[in-house]
Formats: structure tokens, sequence, C-alpha cells
């Protein structure tokens, strides 16, 4: 468990681990930042990885002059773009190889779903999927895997990754050195990760009053 609460502290305390390594290691923070955004959301191991509260907390810093923030809005956009078309093309690559119906990860049923899903909301769930932990990582490389066409899902990758890049660095810039916000940042931070989660929050809730309903309309067709 070990392992879990240092996550969960560098998720609350991300600005001051951010402050300790741009003193550490000068400009290379920018290819730190890239490498982190860009395996966040094109790697689907690494769904774990800060990536909302990372943008805040450097957009911030930037507001202190410890950055640059056209350097970091430039490089970390391209790293989000080019991370999700990688993860597209490993799940273009994959297939449907890694869904199995056992499966703990990647169950069949899920890509199903996610296909229907693509099928209903079309490209704007590659936009959404951004502001969604988790979700922003699988979202691509499930796009690739249902086949989803390569020139569409281009179009909403780079319009997702613009809003996403633009809405967080801007936020923390701009709002991040605020004295209320500098005093009240561990909670700040849970309160982005709570309102990026609580889409999915909602669809999962949704699904469940489905199923609930169904299983009460099925108890009553047998009496």
């Amino acid at each position: 468990m070990d392992w879990l609460m240092q996550v969960v502290d560098i998720f609350l305390h991300i600005d001051d681990y951010l402050e300790v390594i741009v003193a550490q290691y000068g400009a290379w923070i920018y290819a730190i930042l890239i490498l982190i955004v860009f395996c966040e959301t094109g790697l689907v191991v690494t769904p774990f990885l800060p990536g909302d509260s990372l943008l805040f907390a450097a957009g911030a810093l930037a507001a202190m002059g410890l950055m640059n923030i056209w350097i970091l809005f430039f490089t970390l956009l391209i790293a989000a773009i080019v991370g999700d078309a990688v993860n597209y093309q490993i799940g273009k690559k994959l297939g449907i190889k890694p869904f199995k119906e056992d499966a703990k990860i990647f169950k069949l049923k899920y890509l199903r779903k996610t296909e229907e899903f693509y099928e209903r909301h079309g490209g704007k769930t590659i936009i959404l999927a951004r502001f969604i932990p988790i979700v922003r990582t699988f979202a691509p490389f499930v796009a690739g895997a249902s086949t989803m066409c390569y020139r569409r899902f281009g179009f909403y990758n780079i319009s997702g990754a613009l809003l996403w890049t633009a809405s967080m660095l801007g936020a923390g810039f701009f709002f991040g050195t605020a004295p209320i916000v500098q005093e009240n940042f561990s909670l700040i931070v849970l309160g982005i990760v709570f309102i990026s989660a609580l889409p999915i929050g909602i669809e999962i809730l949704k699904a469940m009053i489905v199923k609930y309903r169904n299983k009460v309309a099925g108890s009553a067709d047998k009496e």
C-alpha cells in the first residue's frame, strides 16, 4: 500500500513536487512533463499518472515565473495529441485481442458498449474523455480497437487536446496564484479530480438504475 499512498501524496501536493523538480532540473522540467502527459494519454497501462492536476499546477507555477506558459502550452498540446494518436494505433494494431469475456480489465462487453457509445455520441466521445481521468487513457485505445475512422478520430483528438490543455493550464495560470487557492491547493486538486470524474460517475449511476429496473421488471414478469 506504500506505493498507493505515494501516488495520493503526489496528487495532493503536485505543486510542491513540481517546484522541487524545477529547482533541481531547470529546463528539463518541460521534458519530464511532456513524458508524463504522453504516457498518461498514450499508454493504456499508465492511467494512474496525474493529468488535470498536473496541468493546473504547471500553469500556476508558470504564473509565478518558474516556467514559460507558451512553451508549456505548445509542448504539452503536442504530447497530448501524439499520446492519443499512438494509443489509437496500439488499439488498432491489437484490435479486440486483449478483450476477453472473462477478462478483469479488457472485457469484451466493454468494447461492445464503447462501440455503441461511439455510434450514439460520435466524435465528441474523444473530446469528453479528455476531461475524465482513466477514461482519457482508455478512450483512444478503444477507438482504435473498434476501427473508428482515423481522420475523424484525428479531428476530435486535436480539438479535445486543445480544449483540455488550454483550460487546465489557463485555470492554473489565472487562478493558481490566488491566495485562497494556494492556501487550499490540496482541496482544489481534489475538486478538480472530483469534477473530472463526475461524468463517468453519472454514467455508472444511470447504468445501475437501468440494471435495477430491468431486474425488477424481470422479477415481475416471472410472477
